[in-house]
C-alpha cells in the first residue's frame, strides 16, 4: 500500500505534486497560441493559392504533359502507310496505277514513296493480310500504359512519391523510346512499345496529381484543367518532329530526347508534394516547403502555425508553443500513412466513387480515341491533319476551365458526356455521300470537341473524389480503364459505316447518366486521409 501522507504535507502540495503524471501545460505570459491547419486552409491563409511559387511549379512539372504526347502519338506517324508508286511511273508489269492498296499487286512492280524506311510499315510489310500487326502494336502500346498507370500509381502514393516516379518514368521512357529505334524486327519492336507504355502510363498521373496538389482548392480546378493544354502541345510540336525526321528510325530519337532533356533541366527545379510530405510523416520537410511557397508569395506564415493532417485539423483547442513543439516531434516519428486500392473498396463511400470513376473514364476513352482515330483517317495530309485535331482541342479546354468553378464538376461532366453523344448520335444516321460526308465530319469533331473537355475535367475531378493516401492509386485506377478504351477503340472504329458512331453516342449518354451519382466537390477540401474523408463529408451531410 502506498504511504499516507499528513495533513501538512497535504497543504504543502502544489498543483504539479497533485498531477505527477501530467505535463503542465501552464501557457507562459505573452506567448502566442498556435493553430493546426490543414494544407488547404494553410494554403489559404498564409501561403497563397496560385502565386508566383505554384505558376512556376506548375508550368515545369506540366512539361512533363508534352513527353506522354511525344511517346503515345509517335505511333501515328511511324505506323503510317506511306504512299506507293508503280515503278517506272506507269503501269508496269503487274502495277495497276489505280489501285488503292497494294494488295494484288505483283511483287517488284512497285515501292514505297519514302523508301522502306519511312515507316514501320515499309519496312516489315505489315499491309494486307500483316495488317492487324500495326493494331497489335498499337494495342500493346496501351497494354503496357494500363499497367503502368496502375504501378506507378500505387508507387507514387508509397514510399517513391510523386516526384521520384515521374523521375523514374522519364527514365524508362528515354531508355526503351530511343532502343525502339534500334528494333532488328517486328516483335522486338513491339516489346519495346509494350514497355514504353508501361512507363509512358504514369508519366501523366504523376505530372498532373503533382502539379495540383500544392494549389489552393479554389484555383485548384482550373489548374487542373489546364495540364492538358501542354499534351494538346506536345502534338502538335510532334507533327513538326514527324515533318522534320520522316523515317521512323530517327523519329523515335528525336521523340524521345525530351524525356532526356526534362530530367536534367527541369526535374530538379521541381518540388515533391508538401501533401505526399504530410501523410508519409516528414513534417519537418512539409513545413519547409510550405514556407517556401509562402516567401515566395510575398506571404507570412506565423511561426504559430502548426501542419496538421485533416483529422487532426479538426481539433480547434488551441495549443501552446511547447505543446506544438511536442506535437511536432510525435508527428515527425509517427509511422507514414498509407493506403491502397484495397482501402477505397473497404469504404463504401470511395467504393462507389472509384467503381464510378472506372465506369466514366472507360466510356469517355472509347468516345475520345475512336473519334480522333475516325479523324486521323481522313484523306488529307497528316501533319496538317494531327496538328488541327491538337489545336481543335484548346477550346474545348478553355471553356470547361472557365465554366468549371462556376457551375461545378458534376454538371460539367454530365453536360460534356452528353453534348459528345448526341452529336455522335446525330452522326451515326448521316451518310458518307456527297455534302453528307461533310456533316458526318463536323458531327465527329463536335463529338471530339465535347469528349477532350471531359476527358480533360475528369483528371481533376477524380483526383478530388480520394485522399491524398489513395489518390494516385484511385487515379492510376481510372487511368488503366482508359487505356482499357483506348485498347478497344480501333476494334470500334473497324466496324465502319454509322456503327462507330452509334457505339460512340451509347458511351457518352451512359457516362453522363453515370456521372449523376458522383458527389459535388467544387470548392471542396483535398482530403489527406480515409478517416479524415469520411469525418468531412459526414460532416457535410449532417449540416445539409
Amino acid at each position: 500500500m502506498p504511504a499516507t501522507l499528513s495533513s501538512s504535507d497535504s497543504s504543502d502540495r502544489s498543483p504539479e505534486l497533485r498531477s505527477p503524471l501530467l505535463t503542465p501545460t501552464r501557457k507562459i505570459a505573452g506567448e502566442p497560441e498556435s493553430e493546426k491547419l490543414c494544407i488547404d486552409d494553410m494554403l489559404q491563409k498564409y501561403c497563397g493559392q496560385f502565386g508566383p511559387w505554384q505558376m512556376r511549379h506548375f508550368v515545369l512539372t506540366s512539361l512533363a504533359w508534352a513527353l506522354e504526347a511525344f511517346h503515345t502519338m509517335v505511333m501515328i506517324f511511324a505506323d503510317r502507310e506511306p504512299d506507293w508508286r508503280c515503278l517506272g511511273g506507269a503501269a508496269g508489269s503487274g502495277c495497276d496505277v489505280t489501285a488503292s492498296t497494294v494488295c494484288g499487286l505483283e511483287p517488284g512492280s512497285w515501292e514505297w514513296t519514302g523508301g522502306l524506311g519511312s515507316s514501320t510499315v515499309a519496312e516489315w510489310g505489315l499491309v494486307c493480310a500483316e495488317k492487324y500487326k500495326v493494331g497489335l502494336a498499337q494495342a500493346l502500346f496501351f497494354g503496357g500504359c494500363m499497367i503502368g498507370a496502375g504501378i506507378f500509381g500505387h508507387l507514387s502514393d508509397s514510399f517513391l512519391g510523386r516526384k521520384g516516379s515521374l523521375t523514374v518514368v522519364c527514365i524508362l521512357n528515354t531508355i526503351f523510346g530511343c532502343l525502339t529505334a534500334f528494333s532488328p524486327n517486328y516483335w522486338t519492336y513491339v516489346l519495346l512499345r509494350l514497355l514504353t507504355g508501361f512507363s509512358t502510363g504514369g508519366v501523366g498521373l504523376c505530372a498532373f496529381v503533382l502539379a495540383t496538389e500544392p494549389v489552393g482548392p479554389t484555383k485548384r480546378g482550373t489548374a487542373g484543367m489546364s495540364t492538358f493544354y501542354f499534351f494538346s502541345t506536345g502534338i502538335a510540336i510532334l507533327s513538326g518532329i514527324a515533318y522534320i525526321f520522316p523515317q521512323w528510325r530517327e523519329l523515335y530519337i528525336a521523340s524521345s530526347i525530351p524525356s532526356l532533356l526534362f530530367l536534367l533541366a527541369v526535374l530538379p527545379f521541381v518540388s515533391e508534394s508538401p501533401r505526399w510530405y504530410l501523410v508519409r510523416g516528414r513534417i519537418t520537410e512539409a513545413m519547409k516547403l510550405m514556407r517556401a511557397i509562402a516567401k515566395s508569395n510575398n506571404k507570412h506564415l506565423p511561426e504559430g502555425v502548426v501542419l496538421a493532417l485533416d483529422e487532426e485539423a479538426n481539433n480547434d483547442s488551441p495549443t501552446t508553443n511547447e505543446e506544438d513543439q511536442t506535437y511536432k516531434e510525435l508527428l515527425d516519428s509517427k509511422d507514414a500513412i498509407s493506403g491502397s486500392l484495397i482501402d477505397v473498396v473497404k469504404l463504401p463511400m470511395t467504393r462507389m466513387r472509384l467503381f464510378l470513376a472506372v465506369a466514366i473514364n472507360f466510356l469517355c476513352s472509347v468516345v475520345y480515341y475512336g473519334l480522333s482515330l475516325n479523324v486521323v483517317n481522313l484523306e488529307t495530309n497528316l501533319y496538317i491533319n494531327v496538328l488541327l485535331n491538337a489545336v481543335a482541342e484548346m477550346p474545348a479546354f478553355t471553356i470547361t476551365a472557365v465554366l468549371l468553378d462556376k457551375y461545378g464538376r458534376k454538371p460539367l461532366a454530365i453536360g460534356t458526356l452528353w453534348f459528345s453523344g448526341v452529336f455522335c448520335f446525330a452522326g451515326s444516321f448521316v451518310g458518307n455521300a456527297g455534302v453528307w460526308k461533310v456533316v458526318k465530319m463536323v458531327c465527329g469533331i463536335l463529338g471530339i470537341f465535347g469528349m477532350a473537355g471531359t476527358y480533360n475535367l475528369l483528371f481533376i475531378y477524380t483526383t478530388e473524389l480520394f485522399p491524398t493516401v489513395v489518390r494516385n492509386a484511385a487515379l492510376g485506377c481510372a487511368t488503366q480503364a482508359a487505356q482499357m478504351g483506348a485498347i478497344l477503340s480501333p476494334f470500334v472504329v473497324v466496324l465502319g459505316g454509322g456503327l462507330p458512331f452509334a457505339v460512340f453516342a451509347v458511351c457518352g449518354i451512359a457516362g453522363g447518366v453515370l456521372a449523376f451519382y458522383l458527389p459535388e466537390t467544387l470548392n471542396k477540401p483535398l482530403y489527406d486521409t480515409m478517416a479524415g474523408m469520411e469525418d468531412g463529408e459526414g460532416a457535410c451531410r449532417s449540416v445539409n
